[in-house]
């Protein structure tokens, strides 16, 4: 069943362009009402309408999800003016991890996720794809855990001069970001 350029396919494209995140078959499903399957062949039109010579968009999937993007060969000539401006568009959840990143560095996804509460997956492969973490090394534990650390990308997009130059916390914020070592851990600063 082919459903063309139709309003449901209107729609995901809509749902798409105003998401900041990227987001799956599912989360489309249920923000559009449509079925999954449904959702699936609406991709698969604006996939084959992206792919035209006329279009500057591209579906990419992006953190498990999918995104609306300017083609890849266009992002050159765009990324002086609108990288800035793309990567202001983080969800709660990616500006809550970045910030983790950024005030605790170096720090391993373990420990992102004890002070999240929740997995941190999704938002360091997010975070690290717009390039602003990086891999800081290994931190010298018992299987030796990457450690992630912020770019000068960040420093970019946040206009600082350095980390030093980050907002300081009051007290009830600094102990938002203290890690309490496990047994067997080195104190992280």
């Amino acid at each position: 069943m082919e459903l063309n350029l139709s309003s449901e396919t209107a729609l995901v494209e809509a749902v798409l362009y105003l998401e900041c995140e990227p987001v799956d078959e599912d989360a489309i499903a249920r923000i559009t009402g449509l079925s999954k399957k449904a959702v699936e062949i609406c991709l698969e039109n604006l996939t084959r309408r992206f792919e035209g010579a006329d279009s500057g968009m591209e579906l990419a999937r992006l953190g498990g999800g999918i995104m609306l993007t300017p083609k890849k060969e266009y992002w050159d000539a765009l990324r002086e003016r609108y990288g800035k401006k793309n990567e202001s568009k983080l969800s709660r959840a990616a500006m809550e991890t970045l910030a983790i990143i950024a005030y605790s560095q170096p720090i391993t996804r373990n420990e992102i996720e004890k002070l999240r509460g929740v997995s941190a997956d999704t938002m360091i492969r997010l975070l690290f794809e717009r390039g602003l973490i990086k891999e800081a090394g290994k931190k010298d534990i018992p299987g030796h855990p990457i450690q992630y650390g912020t770019t000068k990308e960040f420093l970019h997009a946040f206009r600082l001069g350095s980390i030093a130059d980050l907002p300081k916390l009051d007290e009830h914020e600094e102990e938002r970001f203290e890690l309490i070592p496990a047994a067997g851990d080195a104190e992280t600063t």
